[in-house]
């Protein structure tokens, strides 16, 4: 008789005095436990109308895993069509973490746009792999699939980035990128994003308020900053709150928990895109934690966010 054995999360650890070698250990671990079916009580089951698959992005020096969603109905079956609308997402967590612990979200969202959706399972930052890496997988996978419009089946004029938390600030420079390049998004979906990894980044109230309660978020943002800037680094160029321009983005979703560290984040954020004539609409959710999107068995409003989502790149991704 075949026994499985159940995956367990593993305990918190002091992220203020961890090792590289402990660092390593812990997201093997906990990555485990959110891609594990025990996991599905807290992260929700993945709509059963979408397809899904790893597949791996060819770049230079380099592949990329991205985890893909697409209605079940348009698999091989239908695979010379064209006009699906893209959604590319980056998952939260920085130094950890990993697409399948957004697929609840990217599922329904595949499903209910319908939409081509490519999570992009980025290089985790780390003391060798700072935060540029993570913003040029996200970038050079957005590229790189609007690039082969007719060999992922999308529509490239539809395309939209979505992003939470660490990954809304990688989806967040990945607009700004796109602006500069030229390629065209219709949309940008950013959910409680860190925006600011500069030495300002804890100077806001939701920081000082939420920084040990309900999670211990500043030893995080800590250690996130410590590894994705490293002493020379330019943090401003990796903070799009201090963006030299903000205008000529793509009409933009902020979604903040307000019991969130970096809500304040957030907030600010609106406030410059507002300033620089880019529309965006923030929405807030009283009493939601930090990654609640991700955490629908236990956090009640995600599903009236998901649903928000849905609706906005509905309306912003039609033809």
């Amino acid at each position: 008789m075949n026994r499985t054995t159940a995956v367990t999360r593993p305990p918190e650890p002091d992220f203020e005095a961890l090792t590289t070698a402990e660092l390593i250990a812990y997201r093997e671990a906990e990555n485990r436990f959110r891609a594990s079916d025990e996991a599905r009580a807290i992260i929700g089951e993945p709509d059963p109308g979408a397809a899904i698959e790893w597949r791996k992005v060819a770049l230079p020096g380099r592949d990329v895993p991205v985890r893909v969603y697409r209605p079940a109905s348009t698999g091989d079956a239908d695979a010379a069509r064209t006009d699906l609308p893209l959604v590319v997402h980056v998952h939260g967590g920085s130094f950890v973490g990993t697409a399948v612990q957004c697929d609840w979200t990217n599922s329904h969202l595949a499903v209910r746009l319908p939409a081509l959706v490519v999570s992009v399972e980025h290089r985790l930052i780390a003391p060798d792999s700072p935060l540029a890496n993570a913003a040029d997988d996200g970038w050079d996978v957005l590229r790189h699939v609007v690039q082969h419009a007719a060999q992922w089946g999308i529509d490239p004029a539809r395309t939209a980035v979505f992003g939470e938390s660490f990954g809304a600030l990688v989806s967040a420079l990945t607009a700004i990128r796109a602006r500069e390049e030229g390629l065209r998004l219709v949309a940008q979906v950013l959910v409680n994003p860190a925006v600011d990894v500069t030495d300002t980044m804890y100077d806001y109230p939701s920081i000082a308020e939420y920084a040990y309660s309900p999670t211990r978020a500043l030893p995080q943002l800590r250690l996130l900053q410590r590894l994705a800037v490293p002493t020379g680094t330019d943090a401003r160029a990796f903070s799009p709150l201090y963006a030299d321009d903000l205008s000529g983005l793509a009409p933009t979703l902020l979604v903040v928990p307000t019991k969130d560290a970096v809500a304040d984040h957030g907030r600010r954020y609106a406030d410059r895109l507002r300033a620089a004539g880019t529309s965006v609409r923030l929405t807030e959710y009283p009493g939601a934690r930090h990654a609640f999107l991700t955490l629908p068995g236990v956090e009640p409003q995600a599903g009236a966010a998901q649903a928000e989502i849905l609706a906005f790149l509905r309306a912003t991704l039609a033809k």
